[in-house]
């Protein structure tokens, strides 16, 4: 029997325990035994690494970094390193935990793993930021490999930091190895693809749903919030197969065109004048207010908790898409289901990016390049069907897309689990 306690603000705002609530009723209503719910949740490794760098005025500073492989269970534990003051081990454990989901909800052949540095970037030369990423690549160096752990770009990393890796990992094996990182230069190795690859994967899903209600994308109004690599690809590839995008919302405010906007013009205009805002054609309206228009599909792409108890209930659109991790909250989950409003959950939503990455990893150990057209053709095949996967998931078990998939991703790993047996 599943019992619901009303949480707290500040407990429904965290979006780690967000993902728990998630997990316990995933493996209650899987009926998981204790031990393997113990299995699921607990990481196969944490790494804390203490790293002296020299900085540019030449104090040594020693910055701490750390590297959480949660799943090896399905294959090489898979995930991004972030930098940034605030990283904890905590967030970093919950964001392995996030990336074991959603490689099993896509089933591509990766456990989940997440790392960060605790650092300002923005106060950092390029220089110090170089000999951070190294000397963090070279002391996790034993951990992570094509075969054991492969990193990726996450908040404040790029494809420069994925080069430094690569190289440094490079240099100590004594051959390039190519495969160690996705998100790479494409010169180096990585896929075609895969900038756009969370917003196309994003408007997959949302093609599929729009069969479930009989629309066609030319019918079909989308407001989306946050403009910038999944929003703003969202939007721009949406755009191109006839959706309407009727609003656009940024952190300084938003703009608004019943009849639609040009995505085009409106990138040239934030380009020009680095907001979106007094675009010429469209009115500026109110931030807060732009996520409750009517709408048929609504992309939060942005941040996390934006949809929450406090306003799920006025949420006027039929689908919702979660371009973003986490953007709805555990408990904002049942009013969007008590308005028969259709949820993408976050896990499947926006996994075209790692679905991209695995592209690359594979690419990388084959030695043998796809075009893009093999690359969207193969995107378009893993997204379609996990998207069937949980919505057949959720009307055989009567729960929600969120819930079931969830279940999905559960049962697949506690499966592989069970198949290899516990080493003793």
């Amino acid at each position: 029997m599943i019992v619901e306690t009303a949480p707290t603000e500040e407990q429904e705002m965290n979006p780690w325990l967000a993902a728990e609530a998630r997990f316990e009723e995933a493996s209650e209503r899987l009926k998981l035994d204790d031990g393997m719910r113990k299995v699921l949740r607990t990481p196969s490794r944490e790494i804390i690494v203490h790293i002296p760098v020299m900085l540019d005025d030449g104090r040594l500073e020693v910055f701490t970094g750390y590297r959480v492989q949660h799943s090896i269970a399905r294959g090489p534990a898979k995930g991004g390193i972030r930098f940034a003051p605030d990283v904890t081990l905590d967030e970093v454990r919950a964001l392995a935990a996030w990336m074991t989901w959603k490689c099993a909800v896509v089933n591509i052949p990766f456990g989940g793993s997440k790392g960060g540095v605790i650092c300002e970037p923005s106060v950092l030369s390029e220089g110090e930021l170089e000999r951070i990423t190294r000397r963090y690549t070279a002391e996790i160096l034993e951990f992570i490999g094509p075969e054991k752990d492969v990193p990726a770009p996450d908040m404040n990393t790029n494809e420069r930091t994925m080069a430094w890796i690569m190289d440094t990992y490079s240099m100590h094996f004594r051959h390039t190895v190519t495969a160690v990182v996705t998100g790479k230069p494409f010169n180096l190795g990585g896929s075609r693809g895969r900038v756009e690859a969370t917003g196309r994967g994003c408007m997959i899903v949302t093609l599929e749903a729009l069969k479930r209600f009989g629309l066609r994308p030319e019918d079909t109004s989308v407001v989306i919030q946050g403009f910038g690599n999944v929003g703003g690809m969202a939007a721009r590839l949406m755009s191109a197969v006839g959706f309407k995008i009727v609003a656009l919302i940024e952190i300084d405010g938003a703009v608004y065109n019943k009849h639609g906007l040009s995505i085009q013009a409106l990138m040239e205009h934030k380009k020009e004048s680095g907001s979106i805002l007094d675009f010429a054609e469209a009115e500026n309206i109110d931030k807060d207010e732009a996520m409750f228009l009517p709408c048929d599909v609504l992309v939060p792409a942005a941040k996390e908790n934006v949809i929450n108890s406090h306003n799920a209930g006025r949420i006027r659109a039929r689908i919702l898409c979660e371009g973003a991790n986490g953007p709805t909250t555990a408990a904002a989950d049942a009013i969007l289901a008590e308005n028969n409003i259709f949820v993408i959950p976050d896990i499947l939503a926006n996994a075209g990016g790692v679905t991209v990455s695995y592209f690359e990893w594979v690419q990388d150990r084959q030695g043998f390049f796809w075009n893009l057209d093999l690359v969207n053709r193969r995107l378009a095949e893993i997204m379609v069907e996990s998207f069937d996967a949980v919505v057949d998931y959720a009307q055989k078990h009567t729960v929600n897309n969120r819930i079931a998939a969830y279940m999905v991703a559960l049962d697949r790993v506690a499966f592989a689990v069970k198949l290899r047996g516990i080493y003793a």
